[in-house]
């Protein structure tokens, strides 16, 4: 079936047309908490030889989990912050992402880092019920970032590394700027922040923001 240079015109339009439209949908929040990954050595040398972690909540995005598990951070204050959950799956290296304020406990200094990058970020020691594992390098907060699915991606008009800013339009009206876009076909739609954007902003769980365009 062949198309008149009208009929294309109109379709082109409308697609631009549902793409602006997809751009004001809003996104749902998850906020992140102090967490733990850890590699199968340390993990065992944390809980035992032969250890395995409990899986007992799934989280939004696919194939990741909370466990039951929960550790002890320790930095060079050396004051503790206990209850620190393990998420899993297992990971080829061990990374600690918490929070600013954490970081004024713990007294280190975490560079603010996409998940993953952990080159020349801060030590901590992380204590477990049968062993100590004290890291060099790992200790990061996760900067802010919105996951998304390829097709997501096409709709909001970003790529997989683009920065957006975002509005969050409640009570305590704040705007996020320089939020990373994470695209992936293993990725659900959701923004992350950690507690203390959250409670800058007055948002927690499954609050909506919006991407704005910069102009």
């Amino acid at each position: 079936m062949k198309y008149t240079e009208s009929e294309i015109r109109e379709l082109v339009s409308k697609v631009l047309e549902e793409t602006a439209a997809k751009s004001e949908e809003e996104i749902p929040v998850g906020v992140s908490n102090r967490h733990i990954h850890l590699t199968k050595e340390d993990m065992e040398t944390l809980f035992g030889e032969g250890y395995n972690l409990t899986p007992v909540k799934d989280l939004s995005q696919p194939g990741q989990y909370a466990c039951k598990e929960q550790l002890t951070l320790v930095g060079p204050s050396m004051r503790a912050i206990e209850g620190v959950r393990v998420l899993g799956p297992l990971r080829k290296n061990t990374q600690v992402e918490i929070s600013r304020t954490d970081s004024f406990v713990l007294k280190n200094k975490p560079p603010v880092r996409e998940s993953g990058d952990i080159k020349g970020s801060a030590p901590v020691t992380i204590v477990g019920p049968r062993g100590t594992v004290s890291i060099k390098e790992g200790c990061i907060i996760a900067n802010r970032h919105i996951h998304m699915s390829p097709n997501e991606a096409v709709q909001f008009a970003v790529s997989d590394g683009d920065y957006v800013d975002v509005l969050a339009d409640g009570e305590r009206k704040t705007m996020f700027y320089d939020v990373q876009i994470r695209v992936s076909d293993k990725f659900r739609l959701e923004m992350h922040i950690d507690t203390d954007d959250a409670n800058a902003a007055g948002i927690g769980n499954g609050a909506k923001v919006k991407i704005i365009k910069r102009t």
